[in-house]
């Protein structure tokens, strides 16, 4: 069915408002980055605990996302929008006022919960509004607000934690999620086509089913899933190599992090003009494709110790193409499903990206060697594995 717009809908305030309510997460992310080695330190628990932080925050979006998407289906896609805002607002105030490892780990897992919202929906909402030719060219665009969190966040969180301390970073996320929901709340529309579908555990489950056997939008999910998973895992390992390993400043971090994720804001952007002159099937083919190779360099620089400024460098240029991957994959994966299973789809994608994430979050710790080489060879590995399964699985 085409999506049909049941209210005017600007694209503007669309961008903006969606954009900025998927930025949740990687705000929860990275803002509290260069924080790690120090809770580390404050908490007196192993490096390897305290990244177990982000592995519950990865495995909380994974798990609430199961249940978010088919309730946006039922109850349309506003209230269990408003809903998971509260929860993170709320699990924000929280993890301020954490006293242990064990305790940020739970709540962070809450707080993860509360960014379910924005993922599922966000890709949701595009689905009901725009046709398939288009959502690739929304879903750039969305990159490029999503594009500017990793940017500032870590930067921000950098200089907070220079002057405030920690606990300032998660109070302040509670304030940006309060004004980002009375925002949604007043300007965002119901975009739910209808009709809404029962709520079952047995249609969910039967739902998620069919979309596993759906061999073209599994394979444009896990194209986009396995590489996200490389990301994470950079995102993951990247504070103990650079800061602890390499001796680099918390503030200077921040900016080396903003670097790559400008990187992505330029692929995403020359995306919106590629995709002009070429399908989205062929630039997903060319930058997974690239990607997979760059991430092998990666690999190569990191197992031959080169210098830290060769590592800063392969890591950019393997996971910029990602902003061509990830519109792309998403949008075609998007496309294969009905407008009225949009939220499970959406959820189901969301699942398998933060899934990958949180697992391969997790082996960084597990496999900390005190060298780049666990990050680095998770990166190479599920760069690789992206485009080989998507190659494997469709059939353009």
């Amino acid at each position: 069915m085409t999506p049909v717009s049941p209210v005017p809908v600007s694209l503007a305030r669309l961008t903006l408002i969606l954009g900025s309510l998927t930025a949740f997460t990687p705000l929860a992310v990275d803002m509290y980055l260069p924080a790690l080695p120090g809770l580390a330190r404050e908490f007196a628990a192993p490096d390897g605990r305290i990244e177990l932080t982000l592995s519950a925050f990865f495995v909380g979006l994974a798990l609430g996302q199961l249940v978010t998407g088919p309730l946006s289906d039922r109850f349309g896609r506003l209230k269990p929008l408003f809903g998971a805002s509260v929860i993170f607002v709320l699990a924000s105030i929280a993890c301020a006022f954490a006293t242990s490892a064990e305790m940020l780990i739970a709540l962070r897992f809450v707080q993860a919960l509360g960014c379910c919202g924005g993922l599922v929906i966000g890709r949701a909402m595009v689905r009901d509004l725009y046709p398939p030719q288009e959502m690739a060219r929304v879903f750039s665009l969305l990159m490029l607000v999503l594009g500017v969190a990793p940017i500032l966040a870590p930067l921000l969180g950098g200089y907070m934690l220079i002057w405030f301390g920690w606990p300032a970073i998660f109070g302040f996320l509670a304030v940006v999620g309060a004004i980002v929901l009375l925002a949604a709340w007043r300007l965002l529309p119901e975009s739910h086509p209808g009709p809404y579908r029962p709520l079952s555990l047995f249609g969910s489950l039967k739902d998620y089913a069919g979309f596993f056997a759906d061999r073209r939008f599994m394979g444009y999910t896990l194209a986009s899933a396995l590489p996200s998973g490389g990301m994470f895992a950079y995102i993951a390992g990247s504070p103990f190599v650079f800061i602890e390993l390499h001796g680099m400043a918390p503030h200077h971090y921040a900016w080396v992090f903003g670097g790559g994720a400008f990187g992505l804001i330029g692929a995403s952007q020359l995306n919106r003009t590629l995709l002009r002159r070429f399908t989205s099937a062929e630039v997903l083919a060319a930058a997974g494709g690239f990607a997979a190779l760059a991430s092998l360099g990666v690999l190569l620089v990191a197992w031959a110790e080169l210098p830290l400024p060769f590592l800063i460098a392969a890591v950019i240029i393997c996971l910029a193409p990602m902003g061509m991957v990830m519109p792309n994959a998403g949008a075609a994966a998007m496309a294969a499903v009905q407008g009225p299973r949009a939220g499970t789809a959406a959820a189901l994608m969301g699942i398998l990206q933060f899934g990958c994430g949180g697992a391969s979050s997790a082996l960084v710790g597990t496999l900390h060697t005190g060298t780049a080489v666990p990050m680095a060879g998770l990166i190479a590995f599920l760069m690789v594995s992206g485009f080989v399964v998507r190659s494997i699985l469709v059939r353009d």
